[in-house]
């Protein structure tokens, strides 16, 4: 073999050691969408949980909103840990996940305890939750996330308590703090049937878009829409609000068999960016 070609063999060798070393290999599609199998199959989530994949399309979400297991992930009001379950494991190796959590409130005895089941959920399987790094998001709370550092921050049916509250900007505002440019934020919310907003969302239902303006009035610009987790047996008419629906059935047994038969809540599942600066 000549000089030249030993150099250039020599070159590409040592590139490829630096991309290995530096954690520059990027997970494709395909790769991705069998590591989520792995997680969405394995014996640390609950028969219960796995039930309810087929109304919340884990991986098909996930792989909308462009996850890659090496990515650093801030996954907001994770609440039980049903979503903790799936990105835990998928980041746990090469990424990092961050649950910025509710704000510890010594006087609300629903979120000590809630705060109290998620760590005691986090310790019992630490070859899973071991790496997650346990963060808050709370009005006037510090960062959820270094400034700047993640890759996507994520939020599953939020956006109605944060309105309710009176607060959803500055909630908007902590999640484009905490992204680098060109990050992706990825909401899923219970889908409004259209008409006035009411701004404090008490049904658990938020319009299109209402949603999208309050989303883009923080910074970010709206890039893909997905009818994954829409349902359309959703009427949204309830008594109770979206709670009517499981898992919660706020009714109790009142006409349950016909709840469980639209399943749960129509979604809309919308990926956001924050740009790049110039």
């Amino acid at each position: 073999m000549s000089m030249a070609k030993m150099t250039g063999v020599v070159l590409i060798v040592a590139g490829a050691l630096l991309a290995s070393a530096c954690g520059t290999t990027r997970s494709s599609r395909q790769d991705t969408a069998q590591a989520l199998d792995r997680v969405l199959s394995g014996d640390h989530r609950s028969v219960e949980n796995k039930a309810r994949d087929k109304y919340r399309h884990p991986k098909e979400t996930l792989l909308f909103f462009g996850i890659r297991p090496e990515m650093s992930v801030v996954e907001v009001w994770p609440g039980a840990g049903w979503y903790t379950e799936v990105l835990a494991p998928l980041l746990r190796e090469n990424g990092q996940y961050y649950a910025a959590h509710y704000a510890p409130n010594p006087e609300s005895k629903s979120i000590t305890d809630g705060l109290q089941r998620y760590r005691d959920k986090l310790a019992a399987r630490p070859d899973v939750y071991d790496k997650v790094q346990v963060t808050e998001m709370g009005q006037g709370s510090a960062d959820i996330a270094p400034p700047g550092s993640v890759d996507m921050v994520l939020t599953f049916r939020n956006v109605h308590s944060w309105m309710g509250r009176g607060w959803a900007p500055e909630a908007f505002a902590k999640m484009y703090k905490a992204l680098k440019p060109g990050g992706v934020l990825g909401v899923v919310e219970h889908r409004g049937a259209g008409g006035e907003q009411d701004p404090q969302a008490k049904s658990g239902y938020v319009n299109e878009d209402y949603a999208i303006e309050l989303i883009e009035d923080a910074g970010f610009k709206l890039v893909a829409k997905s009818e994954i987790n829409a349902n359309p047996k959703d009427t949204k008419d309830y008594e109770q609000g979206v709670w009517t629906l499981p898992p919660t059935y706020r009714l109790g047994e009142q006409d349950k068999e016909k709840y469980a038969a639209i399943g749960e809540s129509d979604r809309f599942t919308l990926k956001f960016v924050k740009p790049r600066e110039d």
